[in-house]
């Protein structure tokens, strides 16, 4: 029942509607009864769903159908014997929402938990690094994703591939990995 206040008041101008244009063809032509016809017909079917009746005869129909040894034919596999008619609306629409903010939360834990457990890794390597004074060369090479042994050029590119995927300004920006790279950099051009 989507929004049975709405229908209800859509089924009350329409009846309005209908009893005006009977009163138009009692007084002015008789086409109009025609017209009051419809929107009169208009009217009674919107009530009808609007009061939930509708739902109620569609859902008994299915069950009907569904009931043991009623073997009616028909395409689908049919409802489940653990199949329950839905509840009123605001219920339903509740649940839903609670459900979505339910997945939502799981997907900002999971994301939150891997991006937790990344950083924790950096900061131990940062921290290990800052002990040493430094990353070792094999650590810096490994941390612009080059092979030991690469030009000077290779280097600044690298270095610079990477500051612009970690820089802290940027969006995806993480300000531990951006003094790694730092470093790295620092390592192999002092050498």
């Amino acid at each position: 029942m989507y929004g049975p206040r709405l229908v209800s008041g859509l089924a009350v101008v329409f009846a309005a509607t209908a009893l005006l244009f009977a009163v138009f063809g009692i007084t002015a032509n008789v086409g109009f009864f025609a017209v009051a016809a419809l929107f009169g017909a208009v009217a009674y079917f919107m009530w009808y769903h609007a009061s939930g009746r509708f739902a109620q005869r569609l859902y008994r129909g299915v069950e009907q159908r569904a009931e043991p040894g009623t073997d009616r034919g028909g395409f689908g596999a049919g409802p489940r014997e653990d199949w329950e008619p839905p509840r009123d609306e605001d219920a339903r629409r509740r649940a839903r929402a609670a459900g979505g903010q339910r997945a939502r939360r799981e997907q900002r834990g999971g994301r939150r938990a891997r991006g937790r457990r990344a950083g924790q890794q950096r900061r131990q390597r940062a921290a290990a690094a800052a002990q040493r004074g430094g990353p070792t060369a094999a650590e810096a090479y490994d941390t612009l994703d080059l092979e030991p042994g690469a030009d000077d050029d290779a280097v600044k590119a690298a270095y610079r591939e990477k500051v612009k995927e970690v820089h802290p300004d940027a969006a995806s920006g993480d300000e531990e990995r951006f003094k790694e790279v730092n470093a790295a950099y620092e390592r192999l051009t002092d050498d």
